[in-house]
């Protein structure tokens, strides 16, 4: 799918709403969150329908000086229908260091089943404090990493309208007309498609992040994308489900994802209905509408399997092969942009093995950019907090023209916080962050 070159629009910005007056939630927001579909029909991906202000807090409210807004603008999803998505764009007070602005597309581990769960509610200052959903506020951190490098940062509520949790060819879609969005908003002050982009996700954003990477090159080439980092990636659906059936603290959040897709996938949905036995229909009543602490505390070990009444395998059933195959990574192709991949070999919630067959899948193209480290003194949440340094600096290097040659490489190491320069960029960069909380300008 290809859309028209973005030109910047034109759009009336509604001020920030004066502190301490509260934001509403999403659900209570449904003129900016669901516009009125005819327009949204009419408009093309990535056209903006609606900007206002906000301010940005860590922890709902310790504020972030930083310039930003929200964005209510049209994508689409996974059959082809017009959607409204919602993004908020957050850009320094600093120059860029080449002086031109690069933009940083960072898809949180949001993980839930609420629309009140989004980072444009749960990032605003004043939002109600929210101890189910705490995923969100702590990868702010690394958004801030970003912002004080000099780039804006754009960030969707990529689980769409109906929290479509795990279902990533729908993030992708949002993710990448996000970007187009924000290119187009004049108030940011982007080069429009000239725009140097990169995208970051971990976990639960990683899914959205790596099937934009890979839907970019049809759905959104216009967009100058020069580096994709994803880590903890679910890349196989089927092998995910496998790994953690009976056997995982996280099943919970396995299972919630199943229940998100079944939100962007009718026939999912159909079978779930269909072949759920009792206790799996109560255990899906307990996740609906949930955040991400409640997914992943309830039900550890659970034996996401024995939900269900059908005979075989349900991740084998017939009724569901083409959309697992739509979730499971590589069946598109490799990503036209370098690559930045990086997993724990004792992660407990994705299989490895998956990530492993997905860069050699990747690598068999002669085009191939893929960097792909393995971090084996860390799991699931320890490697997200570990790489954020050298994630954040090869994401800079991208952004700011340091180009890299055609090829893949893989390595292990000890820890990502031991690459040079990443101990020292966690240290500067968690510092800005509390200058800021005192008023500094990032």
């Amino acid at each position: 799918m290809v859309t028209k070159t973005a030109v910047a629009q034109e759009v009336p910005v509604q001020p920030a709403l004066p502190f301490p007056v509260p934001p509403a939630p999403p659900y209570l927001d449904a003129a900016f969150h669901r516009p009125d579909p005819a327009r949204v029909a009419a408009a093309e991906p990535g056209e903006i329908l609606a900007a206002r202000q906000v301010n940005l807090a860590n922890f709902w409210l310790i504020p972030l000086n930083v310039n930003a807004w929200q964005l209510s603008y049209r994508s689409t999803n996974t059959r082809g229908e017009p959607i409204a998505a919602v993004a908020t764009v957050a850009v320094p007070h600093r120059a860029a260091p080449t002086g031109q602005r690069g933009l940083v597309s960072f898809q949180f581990a949001e993980d839930s089943l609420s629309i009140n769960c989004a980072p444009s509610y749960t990032l605003q200052m004043g939002s109600l404090p929210n101890p189910l959903n705490p995923v969100i506020s702590a990868e702010f951190v690394q958004v801030q990493a970003m912002l004080q490098l000099g780039h804006a940062v754009i960030m969707p509520d990529h689980q769409g309208p109906n929290a479509a949790y795990a279902a990533g060819p729908l993030g992708g879609r949002i993710t990448l007309d996000g970007i187009r969005a924000a290119e187009r908003f004049e108030p940011a002050g982007l080069p429009g498609t000239d725009t140097r982009v990169t995208m970051w996700g971990y976990s639960g954003g990683a899914i959205p992040t790596a099937h934009a990477a890979e839907l970019q090159p049809e759905y959104a080439p216009e967009i100058d994308l020069v580096g994709t980092a994803a880590g903890g990636l679910l890349a196989d659906i089927r092998m995910t489900v496998d790994y953690n059936n009976t056997t995982s603290l996280v099943g919970g959040l396995v299972f919630g994802g199943l229940l998100g897709v079944a939100r962007e996938y009718p026939e999912v949905n159909e079978f779930l209905e269909r072949y759920m036995n009792p206790f799996g229909k109560a255990v899906r009543v307990v996740h609906e509408n949930q955040c991400v602490a409640l997914q992943g505390a309830a039900f550890p070990f659970i034996n996401l399997k024995g939900l269900f009444d059908y005979p075989g395998d349900p991740m084998r059933a017939p009724d569901v092969q083409a959309v697992l195959d739509e979730l499971t990574l590589g069946n598109r192709g490799t990503p036209k942009s370098p690559l930045f991949l990086f997993e724990s070999p004792f992660d407990e919630a994705m299989p490895i093995n998956a990530v492993n067959n997905l860069y050699d899948t990747y690598c068999r193209d002669d085009n191939a950019r893929v960097y792909y480290t393995r971090d084996l003194l860390s799991e699931h949440v320890i490697a997200d907090v570990t790489a954020t340094g050298a994630t954040a600096m090869w994401l800079n290097d991208r952004l700011t023209g340091v180009e890299i040659p055609v090829g893949c490489n893989n390595r292990d190491v000890l820890s990502t916080l031991l690459d040079p320069g990443s101990i020292q960029f966690v240290v500067n960069s968690l510092g800005q962050t509390l200058a800021s909380a005192l008023g500094i300008p990032v």
